[in-house]
């Protein structure tokens, strides 16, 4: 596989998870339990099926699109606060 068909499903649920929060129509408070829905569905999705290995590779990719999503929110609050 290469780049891109790899890194897409990261980017993809980051885009959806930092819309979602800027939204602000679902509490941040549930943003990673969305994530978590979203990228194991996505795997399953992805694999054709319900396997151990899909459930393990949904969740990262909610935990990779959670952090992208708090890494972009932190570096936005940073530059805003001028430091």
């Amino acid at each position: 596989m290469d780049f891109l068909t790899e890194f897409g499903p990261y980017v993809g649920l980051a885009v959806i998870l930092y819309a979602l929060r800027a939204t602000k129509k679902v509490s941040n408070h549930w943003i990673p339990t969305v994530a978590i829905v979203l990228g194991v569905l996505y795997s399953f999705w992805e694999s054709h099926g319900v396997t151990p290995e899909a459930f393990t590779n949904g969740l990262q990719y909610a935990l990779l699109g959670v952090g992208t999503v708090a890494g972009i929110k932190y570096y936005i609050e940073n530059k805003d606060n001028g430091n």
